[in-house]
């Protein structure tokens, strides 16, 4: 029988803080290689998940060039036959005959002028604050003058301007409407992207429905779908 180590109070202290410190130890490298499992796992997602989503984003380029493609000749048609070919149109839509496709085809734009728009600028602006003649007309001309502001990129929003032109055009101030023309003929918008916007309509609610082009709105799509089929 073998006789029991006794350990003095400060032996067991001892044993006890060793014991602590290898535990502590051995959950740090317990947590060390779950770090690096994670990383691992992040590794081998990500080079199987990139590749196809660069596939999809290829595919979607692919279509979205195809569609523009395919109705380059009706929007062409279309500046023929309505007279829009100098018009400044940003976007078309399309409808089918029986009025259940809708197709919206655009660029957005920027905002943007040539250096005659500080000509036009200063016409304006010299005939509005001609009107000036007391604290009421002060007022007024303030707020039109509003419209003259400049957005962060130092550029006129060219929504304000048609209300200038409604403006000048109710005037019918001659100096007032050339200092307007000036400025929409300075206007120089710059092309950023192309979108489509497909639509069809609910044949239960008659309610135009978007179809989701993007990751985002296809899985609001799809879990809309499965709630209707419920």
């Amino acid at each position: 029988m073998s006789e029991q180590v006794k350990m003095t109070a400060e032996e067991r202290a001892e044993w006890e803080a060793f014991k602590a410190e290898k535990a502590k130890k051995a959950e740090a490298e317990r947590r060390r290689q779950q770090r690096e499992a994670y990383a691992q796992m992040v590794d081998e997602e990500l080079m199987q998940a990139i590749p196809e989503l660069l596939n999809l984003s290829g595919e979607i380029k692919t279509v979205k060039d195809t569609v523009f493609g395919n109705f380059a000749a009706i929007i062409d048609m279309k500046a023929e036959l309505f007279g829009t070919r100098d018009g400044g149109q940003y976007s078309h839509t399309f409808t089918n005959s029986d009025s259940s496709l809708r197709l919206t085809l655009g660029v957005n734009t920027v905002d943007g002028y040539r250096d005659t728009v500080e000509d036009g600028i200063a016409m304006v602006r010299g005939y509005i604050e001609s009107l000036a003649t007391d604290d009421k007309t002060h007022a007024l001309v303030a707020a039109v003058l509003r419209l003259l502001s400049r957005d962060g990129q130092g550029n006129l929003k060219a929504s304000r301007v048609l209300q200038l032109r409604k403006m000048a055009e109710d005037s019918g101030n001659d100096r007032f409407l050339e200092g307007v023309r000036i400025i929409e003929e300075s206007y120089q918008p710059s092309i950023t992207r192309r979108y489509i916007r497909a639509q069809r309509r609910d044949p239960a609610t008659g309610a135009w429905v978007n179809i989701p082009l993007g990751i985002t709105e296809c899985e609001a799509h799809v879990r809309e779908a499965t709630e209707a089929a419920v």
